[in-house]
C-alpha cells in the first residue's frame, strides 16, 4: 500500500481533546466528527485537507482520553496516514482497530514541514519527501495490519 499527500503538521502532546473537542462527542455521524477535526489548533484544517493527505505530529499524538472519535474525526477528514515521532499507546490502538494507518518516525517526524509533498509506503516502511528529496526510514506496517487497515477497520476486516 502507498500513500501520497500534502502534509498538514502539528507538535508535541497533540491530545484527543484537540483532534476533536469533547463538545462534538454527542453525535456518531463520522462526518460530523470529521467536520470539527483539530479546528481548536488549526480553524482551517476542514478547508484545507484533501483525501490522500497525510498528518505529521511530533511526541506522543493522541494522548488523553481513550475515545476512539479522534482517529475516526483524522480519517473521515480524508488523512490516510499519521506519522508522529511516538503515540500515545491507546491512540495507536484505536487508530488501527478504526483502520487508520499510522507510523512513528521520529526522523520524518523533525524534518517533514507543512504543505510538504510526501510518500509512504507501507510496505517498506519508506517515507519519501518529494519536496525536499529525502528518505526517512519507519518500521514496515506488517500485512495483517495493513489488511485490517485496507478493510477499514478491524470489526470489518473479521466479517
Amino acid at each position: 500500500m502507498i500513500a501520497h499527500g500534502i502534509v498538514h503538521k502539528y507538535g508535541d502532546n497533540v491530545d484527543t481533546d484537540v483532534i476533536i473537542p469533547a463538545r462534538y462527542l454527542n453525535t456518531a455521524n463520522h462526518k460530523e466528527l470529521a467536520s470539527h477535526c483539530m479546528e481548536d489548533i488549526d480553524k482551517e484544517f476542514t478547508s484545507k485537507v484533501n483525501v490522500g493527505d497525510i498528518m505529521v505530529g511530533g511526541a506522543n499524538f493522541g494522548c488523553g482520553s481513550s475515545r476512539e472519535h479522534a482517529p475516526i474525526a483524522i480519517k473521515e477528514s480524508g488523512i490516510s496516514v499519521v506519522i508522529a515521532e511516538t503515540f500515545a499507546r491507546i491512540f495507536y490502538r484505536n487508530a488501527i482497530n478504526i483502520g487508520l494507518a499510522i507510523l512513528e518516525c521520529p526522523e520524518a517526524s523533525a524534518k517533514i514541514d507543512a504543505g510538504d509533498d510526501v510518500e509512504v509506503d507501507f510496505d517498506t516502511g519508506i517515507i519519501t519527501n518529494h519536496t525536499k528529496t529525502e528518505q526517512y526510514k519507519a518500521q514496515p506496517i506488517p500485512p495483517f495490519i495493513q489488511e485490517i487497515i485496507a478493510k477499514g477497520g478491524l470489526l470489518a476486516s473479521i466479517k
